[in-house]
Order: structure tokens, then sequence, then C-alpha cells
């Protein structure tokens, strides 16, 4: 199955005149990992990167009925402290994706990374969108490197 499975890290803060692009980019990745075999995404439900992810896979399985969405979430209150706009979204993914679970019941220093591992260690590709700033996703691209995953940045044409 890790075969099969692309995982999707990115950072959170997407700026507006790149919006149209990484949408376009990861239409494009993501059905060309369909078309040579992959049939599992993962991504962990943050704000950004990960909710257009999912949406991308989503959008896909019209055209494309047998792939999946897994969600990998750090936590059980993730949301906490987020708009309702953007919890809106959060919900309609996890209510329309294929599987989703939870690295941790509750909060703690360093769930993120548990979950950023957990995608990382199941897949054998990894999309993300990467602009070379510090923070989980650099941690998550770095390990996704040091794990032999094939890479596909978005980030490194912005």
């Amino acid at each position: 199955m890790i075969e099969k499975t692309c995982c999707f890290t990115g950072h959170r803060y997407i700026p507006a005149n790149q919006y149209k692009y990484i949408v376009n980019q990861l239409n494009e990745i993501v059905t060309m990992l369909i078309n040579k075999g992959y049939r599992y995404f993962g991504t962990g439900g943050a704000l950004g990167f990960d909710t257009i992810a999912a949406q991308t896979v989503l959008n896909l399985k019209k055209q494309y009925s047998w792939i999946r969405l897994i969600l990998v979430l750090p936590c059980v209150n993730q949301i906490k402290g987020w708009n309702k706009k953007d919890i809106d979204v959060y919900n309609k993914i996890k209510n329309r994706c294929d599987k989703y679970v939870y690295v941790s019941e509750n909060y703690y220093e360093g769930c993120m990374q548990k979950r950023n591992r957990h995608l990382v260690n199941n897949s054998s590709c990894c999309v993300c969108y990467f602009t070379g700033k510090k923070g989980g996703t650099s941690y998550t691209v770095n390990y996704a490197a040091k794990k032999g995953l094939k890479i596909y940045n978005i980030g490194n044409n912005v």
C-alpha cells in the first residue's frame, strides 16, 4: 500500500496570488500520480496547503472514483481557535474523506510532528508547497527526503 500512497505537506499561509497556481499544479501532479498507479492520498487536515490538497483529491474523485482521501489528524481538538468559515470547510472535507485517524486524543507539544511522521512513514511520495521557510513543513520535507520519498515541490517556482 505504501507504494501507492502519497502524502501532502505545506505552509498554512497561502498568498492570494499563489492560490490558482497551487490548485493548477496540484491537479496536474495528482493526476500524473493517479496515472502512475497511486490510489491513496493523505493529508494532515491543517489550514492552507493541506486544505487545498484535500479539496483537489475530492474533486478528482469525481473522475477517478477509486482514489481515496485519508486525513491523518493530530488531535481531536485540532480546530480549536479556528474561525467558523475554516471550521465549516474542515468539516466538509472530513465528512467527504474516505477515512480519518487521530494520532492523539488531545493536543500536546509534538503531536503535529507525530502526524507528519505518520504521513511520511506510510507514503512513497510527498507533494509539498515548501518555500524554504522554517517550521513544520521544513521538518516534514526534510524527513521525507531522509526516508527516500519522491518529492514534488510546488513551492520551488514561486
